[in-house]
């Protein structure tokens, strides 16, 4: 049936509000709107609200408040507002939204931001909202002009029709007619029976220009006088600054100054290369303070010790204690995943002309509120006199959603020093070798079965640094000294285990971590599922059927889980060599399968030669760009699995670029088929929730064939190896 939205004042703020061409809705916003009008063109225009601007030629401009890294939210965002405003699809031009107020995020707060494979999640509702206003301003507009009931005029492809078939008109032709209407204070929303748009697939509108050179990503900015920059940092996290001589350096042809920013020395020249070979040429002294000593080793030694007292209770119910001491059988494991690097394909970039009179930044963001407002702090200017271009990013991860806005901070201090626009570069040494990271972990996990060979207890132990501290998110994300991103996909297990124990250890601060791909679900997806193998191969039972069991509550798990085998056929022949392993997993809203069907030599090399993958994300929009994520998610997740491994010693990063920070080659990705549940329940996320389950599918796969446990990360040849060998 169609649903009615009321148009209240507080939805008005949710939906977003423009000044741009003769219409307002909701709120007044002085002095934020040339942005959006210069990026629309004309301003002879109907403006029904902050995302979408029709001009009188008919294009159709829609602004989208999320960051396209590749997860395709410039096609998908834009399905949203065509679905209601019955749009030509034909006629759509994107354009990434200002930093404004209008377009903070429906979840998160006041800020503009990209993550936690939110953006369809977020804007399910208020994109949908601001097409159906849009559309029923335009069916008045025409009403009024024929004198018309407008129950009688109904939208289509970007023109309004009455029902007597002789009268048309198109949007443009009643766009100034309708910005000069008042916004209606109650709309109609398709019944998802009527949709046209969503859930079927639709080419994405980003690719022809990433095809033929036209797209624009951080690094293809190029402004006038533009100088360039690289930034020597500490070697050691912590470390400071002693003295520098920048004698050599600025022999360097084309070296313009050395000056030093909060974060070390930059070095600016005419280009890349001058600058790099500057940075080279420097002399730097460094005070490498208390993390000097830090060693990888040394920090597992302590990571043990502080897993063997109790930690903070994330969760809790019956009495573990009692429950183990009556257990048939008891298992304890120790599962350990290392720090991971980001790794995206576009290292990480800024442009920054600060004038004193406002600052321009050009740069991929996740985060551009935050982003703008450190700007802002560093040169004095009033937030609405710093502009932020958000432009393509070339893969984020959430490396780019960093909450002190360091890659930005660097460009705005260089470029205030110089007084000329500067592109701060970071080479992607820098980056693997400069932070940030998905943490470390360690989890000391144990469960009892009972005389069928379920588990009656179930007790985990985490600890890991937390991503959350110091940052705007903290508040809402940290509960009793607990980070809810170390213990998600742990302390909401949904395996029903009567008496159930997860609790955590906070570990030293140091080392700087950031969200990753999937975040806390990327360690406590592998322990879970690993562990859940371990119990049912304890227990002399089938691993799907173990987990079905086990799930008996749980019904959107068990669905995807009754999928996957179904379609990996699971209970079928298998080729000599190979076994399968299974995981699932629920995060950011979606419940995922998946069957990893893998090979393994004596040398200790795994070979996944097929993944099958199942999901329910609840209503789709664009199925095509779905499955395209989960193949991403499972490449991404093979990469960390096989190759992710950042490793200290004497305070220094070990690992510096692909050769020694491994990717995986497309030589070994599997073959991949997706399979999407049908859904009437809410959107979830697509980003994201693809890596969890795909490391523990393949670690369950190897076990399959070996009746080994893997419970170290990364899986490289020698480790795997050993690993056989010593069992």
């Amino acid at each position: 049936m169609t649903e009615i939205i009321k148009v209240s004042r507080r939805n008005f703020l949710k939906t977003g509000v423009v000044l741009g061409g003769g219409l307002m809705l909701g709120v007044y916003l002085p002095g934020r709107n040339a942005a959006l009008a210069a990026a629309a063109g004309k301003t002879e225009a109907f403006v029904p609200n902050a995302f979408i601007h029709i001009r009188t030629d008919e294009l159709v401009t829609i602004f989208v408040n999320k960051s396209e890294m590749g997860q395709g939210v410039y096609t998908s965002l834009p399905m949203l507002i065509a679905e209601e405003l019955e749009v030509d699809w034909t006629k759509i031009k994107v354009e990434p939204a200002p930093v404004d107020p209008a377009y903070n995020h429906t979840m998160y707060g006041p800020i503009m931001v990209t993550g936690g494979s939110t953006s369809v999640r977020s804007e399910w509702e208020r994109l949908r909202t601001a097409g159906a206003m849009a559309r029923a301003m335009l069916v008045t507009a025409a009403a009024e002009r024929w004198q018309a009931d407008p129950k009688t005029c109904r939208a289509v492809e970007g023109h309004i029709i009455h029902q007597d078939g002789k009268r048309r008109l198109s949007y443009g032709q009643l766009a100034d007619a309708a910005a000069q209407l008042k916004p209606p204070t109650e709309i109609s929303l398709k019944s998802p029976k009527d949709f046209k748009i969503l859930g079927v697939n639709r080419d994405r509108l980003d690719i022809p220009d990433k095809t033929n050179g036209k797209a624009i990503f951080g690094i293809d900015v190029s402004v006038p006088d533009m100088l360039a920059a690289v930034v020597s940092r500490p070697p050691v996290f912590g470390a400071t600054l002693k003295s520098f001589d920048d004698t050599e350096a600025k022999k360097i042809p084309g070296v313009k100054a050395v000056i030093s920013i909060d974060r070390g020395i930059a070095v600016v020249a005419d280009g890349f290369w001058n600058a790099n070979r500057g940075r080279d040429a420097l002399e730097v002294v460094w005070d490498e303070g208390p993390l000097a000593g830090l060693d990888s080793e040394k920090q597992g030694v302590e990571y043990a010790e502080m897993a063997k007292k109790p930690g903070m209770i994330a969760a809790q119910r019956g009495d573990v204690e009692t429950a183990m001491s009556k257990a048939a059988k008891k298992i304890e494991a120790v599962y350990e995943l290392p720090y991971l690097a980001h790794a995206p394909m576009e290292p990480l970039n800024c442009v920054a002309h600060v004038r004193p009179d406002g600052c321009d930044i050009w740069t991929g963001s996740q985060m551009q509120t935050t982003d703008r407002d450190k700007a802002a702090a560093i040169t004095g200017l009033p937030p609405e006199q710093v502009r932020l271009h958000n432009t393509l990013l070339g893969c984020g991860f959430g490396r780019r959603a960093a909450a002190d806005s360091h890659f930005v901070s660097e460009a705005v201090q260089i470029s205030q020093k110089m007084k000329a626009p500067v592109k701060a570069y970071w080479t992607r040494e820098d980056d693997i070798k400069g932070g940030y990271y998905r943490p470390r972990s360690y989890h000391l996990i144990s469960a009892g079965l009972g005389d069928d060979g379920m588990p009656i207890a179930w007790r985990h132990r985490i600890v890991s640094q937390s991503i959350i501290k110091g940052t705007p998110f903290e508040e809402g994300l940290t509960h009793n000294g607990i980070d809810e991103t170390s213990v998600e996909g742990a302390f909401d297990s949904p395996y029903e285990i009567p008496d159930f124990l997860v609790d955590y250890h906070m570990a030293p601060a140091g080392v700087p971590v950031l969200w990753w791909r999937s975040v806390g679900h990327s360690f406590t997806a592998y322990v879970k599922e690993c562990f859940i193998d371990e119990l049912a191969r304890a227990a002399g039972k089938d691993p799907y059927q173990y987990r079905r069991q086990l799930l008996a509550e749980h019904p959107r798990e068990r669905g995807v889980l009754d999928l996957v085998a179904e379609k990996a056929g699971w209970s079928g022949k298998i080729p000599d060599g190979r076994g399968r392993g299974i995981a699932v997993h629920a995060s950011f809203g979606s419940y995922i399968a998946q069957v990893a069907e893998v090979s393994v030599t004596k040398e200790g090399s795994i070979r996944v030669h097929k993944v099958t993958c199942a999901i329910d994300c609840g209503r789709t929009v664009n199925p095509d760009t779905i499955e395209a994520q989960m193949e991403s998610g499972i490449a991404f997740g093979l990469s960390a699995a096989f190759y992710g491994n950042i490793t200290f010693k004497k305070g220094r990063v070990y690992q510096s670029n692909f050769d020694d920070y491994e990717v995986l080659r497309i030589d070994a990705m599997p073959e991949v088929a997706v399979h999407i549940v049908t859904s009437e329940e809410p959107p979830g996320g697509v980003g994201e929730p693809g890596v969890p389950p795909i490391a523990p599918a393949v670690a369950n796969g190897v076990m399959s064939l070996t009746g080994v446990p893997l419970r170290r990360l990364p899986l490289t040849r020698e480790r795997v190896k050993k690993t056989l060998q010593a069992a």
